[in-house]
């Protein structure tokens, strides 16, 4: 580090902030260009490890999400990672899937690495991993979902809205007779927008919880597949879908296929989440959008806080979803 100084003209100091990404912005521009220079030239990086052993922080930040079958999660990460990398701290992503054992060994375990704080995108209504990490002292926000108890800060998205937007969308067409494939209702996701969707309909005089609805054990395709085939078994007369995410409203897709219906002239579909790709399926989903670039970003900024100081006070996070009209849906045949 001496080497460099001498080499860009300036203080050690002014080398160890220009090189730390946490303290970059104290320097003058054209002194960290100098430094950046000199420490290319002479192949210097500051060592990690030796500065986790000063500073008593590792710089390291897990992630844990459910699933990598779905791209929920790819714009979460991306702006967790990135703004988690201009706070100075570097990602591991962990893909735990929803065994609460494994969550609680692989949390266990990163703990163990001395990681300075964690991300969780896995968590329950009732989630014991939430009560580990609060047991263990460690920084932990949570993102996506969220629990019941709000032990923790978290960014969420407005799944009540959600929901009323979609139902609103359907209604404005003149549907009446709207169907929903909820998601697992352990997951605050799935319990809050099918709330929402029964609060939507009642809120337009109509019954929502008598209202044609089936439960996905799971947020895939194959499952909103089955849980439509189930519902329009019942409920021949239902002119609209709402499901509880776009994985689900793609399963519809595949039970109308098979039942030989079409989108949006038989059944008309909403989704919720706006994957990438589902405006390239054929129709076009329409669906709920949520920020979740956004949300990863505002999540590791929670994190970055709770690190630097301890016993914040729990903060929930709610960003407003945005209604996105495709192809999926359109006006009732008949007035159905």
């Amino acid at each position: 580090m001496k080497q460099v100084a001498e080499l860009a003209g300036v203080h050690v100091s002014t080398v160890s902030r220009a090189l730390n990404p946490a303290t970059r912005s104290v320097v003058l521009p054209e002194a960290v260009a100098r430094v950046m220079k000199a420490a290319s030239k002479l192949g210097y990086r500051l060592d990690p490890v030796a500065a986790s052993l000063r500073t008593g922080r590792s710089k390291l930040v897990g992630i844990l999400v459910p699933q990598i079958a779905t791209s929920v999660f790819t714009p979460i990460l991306a702006g967790a990672t990135e703004r988690l990398a201009a706070h100075g701290y570097f990602a591991i992503v962990a893909y735990v899937g929803t065994d609460c054992e494994a969550q609680l060994e692989f949390a266990h375990g990163l703990i163990a690495r001395r990681v300075d704080g964690l991300i969780l995108a896995t968590v329950t209504r009732h989630d014991p991993l939430v009560s580990f990490c609060l047991e263990k002292g460690v920084p932990t926000v949570l993102v996506n979902r969220t629990e019941d108890d709000a032990r923790l800060s978290a960014v969420v998205s407005d799944e009540i809205l959600g929901a009323q937007l979609a139902v609103d969308h359907l209604v404005e067409l003149g549907h009446a007779r709207i169907g929903h494939i909820g998601g697992p209702p352990d997951y605050s996701t799935g319990f809050l927008r099918r709330k929402g969707f029964v609060q939507a309909l009642a809120s337009h005089g109509l019954d929502g919880k008598g209202a044609p609805y089936e439960v996905a054990q799971a947020y895939s395709r194959e499952h909103g597949k089955e849980a439509t085939t189930r519902l329009l078994s019942k409920h021949k007369d239902v002119s609209a879908i709402v499901a509880a995410n776009d994985s689900l409203a793609l399963g519809v897709y595949d039970a109308l296929h098979e039942l030989g219906l079409q989108c949006p002239r038989d059944l008309s579909v909403v989704g919720h989440n706006d994957m990438p790709l589902v405006d390239m399926v054929a129709p076009p989903l329409t669906t709920i959008r949520i920020s979740h670039q956004e949300m990863g970003r505002q999540v590791a900024d929670l994190l970055q806080q709770a690190i630097d100081v301890r016993d914040q006070p729990v903060r929930n996070i709610v960003l407003p979803p945005k209604l996105i009209v495709r192809g999926s849906t359109a006006s009732p045949r008949k007035g159905g």
